[in-house]
């Protein structure tokens, strides 16, 4: 399958992609703040420079995109398109996500993935049951988990 875009409209449109203060991540952000908790953001101190981190609780919130951290999920689909060279790139950020996630737990932080398919797309979960999961974890968790579009799972990543 050929793009249907020219390099550099393929690099322009790659360059546009934010990193940061997504509208997934202003969701979270938004949601936090209504129930009150304190919170920073991409705070440069910590490994992977976390989406949110919530003090008082010790803990640690990353908001992932399912296609960038390769989530088993319908959101993820492999371009056809320089197979090898996404494939790559996707392991590598699967890998630094592993490696931050491990130093943040043995700093003593609990670690929270919230994956895109829980905040959009045809089987997101409703703003409710979003924030139930989301303040069940914060409040009650002792272990890290994940929020996907099937709800929270608690575990320990290795």
């Amino acid at each position: 399958m050929v793009d249907v875009h020219s390099q550099a409209i393929r690099s322009k449109n790659m360059r546009a992609i934010r990193n940061q203060d997504t509208a997934i991540e202003q969701r979270i952000a938004l949601i936090l703040k209504d129930r009150g908790f304190s919170y920073r953001v991409q705070d440069k101190a910590l490994p992977g420079r976390p989406d949110f981190v919530l003090p008082q609780e010790r803990a640690i919130i990353f908001v992932h995109g399912c296609f960038w951290h390769r989530h088993h999920c319908y959101l993820f689909k492999m371009p056809a398109t320089r197979t090898e060279f996404w494939n790559g790139k996707i392991n590598s950020n699967v890998e630094r996500d592993r490696r931050y996630i491990g130093q943040l737990q043995q700093s003593g932080w609990k670690v929270l993935i919230v994956w895109e398919c829980a905040l959009r797309g045809k089987l997101r979960l409703e703003d409710e049951a979003l924030i139930e999961r989301l303040e069940e974890w914060l409040l009650a968790a002792t272990h890290s988990g994940e929020i996907d579009h099937q709800g929270l799972r608690h575990y320990r990543f290795e």
